[in-house]
């Protein structure tokens, strides 16, 4: 369960929906959460916790970030601010240990050397001390994460997370799937609808994707819907679909979210029936068509130079 959402990302959540929701999702069998200082300048990281607070810690995994911080705010990646944040995000979300701690957007560091050489093995200190249990990064530019696989100690990243490279129009994640098991790396799929744009409320303004994707993204939902399907279902038994992947991550907030997502999951596993499975391969099919001209397009973020 990703939980960008409890932190203003997609509007203001309701807190007491938003703590429903993460008892209603560990209830379905739901036991991953992904969250981060950014999201909400660490509001989601408080709910989270306070969400968590009555569940059994040896049956949830909570993963954080070190890096970004809050919205209009400079990144940084030194190995004395990333300490600290491991202990500020310890505190809201009222744990002792962290089970994941990944770089957030690690494009947006001055120089990507700088998190192999400083950041990464910092976090790795914490490993060590037994404060976190896993170290990894995060980010959208797929070429930042073989730059830094192939320049850092083996053993020194355990798992990376990967957003909007496994969705309807962007695949370029699944050629990755191998190299990252050759590095001994687990993989994190997140944002299937590319953040909102393969859903039926569609993109936010703020969007970074290039008007003809953002288009054609439009297109494909009219098209779905015209069916009777909904492009986010169809989004995410799209990724899903994909091997290899340890941990599909979807942001929600709703205990209604939780269920249908949960739902469509299961579907998409084979453990349940769609009742809609005939209206939704011939929606995909339509979809596909609509997209196949703007496949694997992606947008530039970060420091410029970073782009390897």
């Amino acid at each position: 369960m990703g939980t960008s959402p409890l932190g203003h990302a997609y509007g203001t959540p309701d807190e007491k929906e938003a703590l429903a929701a993460i008892k209603e999702a560990f209830d379905l069998g739901i036991n991953f959460w992904d969250t981060a200082p950014f999201y909400g300048a660490g509001s989601a990281e408080r709910l989270l916790g306070h969400g968590l607070r009555d569940l059994p810690r040896d049956q949830v995994v909570v993963s954080t970030k070190v890096g970004k911080y809050a919205p209009g705010q400079p990144a940084d990646f030194s190995a004395a601010r990333v300490t600290r944040s491991v202990t500020e995000s310890l505190e809201r979300l009222g744990l002792d240990y962290i089970d994941v701690i990944q770089v957030h957007d690690v494009e947006y560091a001055d120089d990507l050397k700088q998190i192999i050489n400083d950041t990464l093995p910092a976090l790795a200190k914490l490993r060590k001390e037994g404060v976190v249990r896993y170290v990894g990064f995060s980010g959208l530019p797929l070429d930042a994460f073989t730059y830094i696989l192939d320049r850092a100690p083996a053993g020194l990243v355990d798992v990376v997370l990967s957003y909007c490279h496994n969705t309807l129009n962007d695949r370029t994640l699944l050629p990755l799937l191998p190299y990252f098991k050759s590095k001994g790396v687990g993989v994190i799929s997140a944002s299937f609808s590319s953040m909102g744009m393969f859903t039926k409320q569609g993109a936010a303004d703020w969007h970074p994707a290039p008007k003809p994707v953002m288009e054609a993204a439009a297109a494909a939902r009219r098209a779905a819907e015209a069916r009777g399907v909904d492009i986010g279902t169809l989004a995410i038994k799209e990724s899903v679909a994909a091997p290899g992947v340890a941990v599909h991550l979807m942001g929600m907030k709703t205990v209604a979210e939780v269920r249908v997502d949960v739902r469509t999951m299961l579907e998409a596993l084979g453990l349940a029936e769609s009742p809609q499975a005939t209206a939704e391969a011939e929606a995909a099919e339509e979809v596909r068509s609509i997209l196949a001209l703007h496949m694997d397009v992606t947008w530039p973020t970060g420091n410029p130079h970073n782009r390897t």
